[in-house]
């Protein structure tokens, strides 16, 4: 068994890209034609270096031929999301909103329950 980098590698990589064809080089090393079917490519300034992800053609009847190193994860915590989203919610608006909901009640507490429902339409996207 091989040891495994506890950080990604950072490889060279050169895309050469016009519509309907890209040519891939990766450490000087030209990917071969037809093998790539099409890339991503995601760059946070202030986190380092981009991620590029490619998709690739593999052999008829084979899920995936090859070697991946796969890492899952977010930059923040859910707390972290929780949190900032909260905190640019401006009070005075969140109440106005909740209080013209048609949801809302008039037994205890449904007031705290048509803030907390119209936070969640707002962290959905919806007014």
């Amino acid at each position: 068994m091989t040891d495994t980098p506890a950080e990604p590698q950072a490889h060279a990589v050169r895309i050469n890209a016009q519509p309907g064809h890209a040519s891939i080089i990766i450490d000087g090393t030209p990917l071969p034609a037809g093998t790539v079917t099409g890339y991503t490519l995601q760059h946070d300034i202030a986190g380092g270096l981009p991620l590029v992800v490619l998709h690739t053609r593999q052999p008829d009847g084979t899920a995936f031929e090859g070697l991946a190193r796969v890492a899952v994860g977010i930059a923040d915590t859910p707390g972290d999301i929780v949190t900032a989203f909260l905190t640019q919610i401006d009070p005075a608006a969140l109440e106005n909103a909740a209080l013209n909901r048609d949801d809302l009640g008039h037994q205890k507490y449904d007031l705290t329950r048509a803030m907390l429902r119209q936070a969640a339409a707002w962290a959905r996207g919806e007014q």
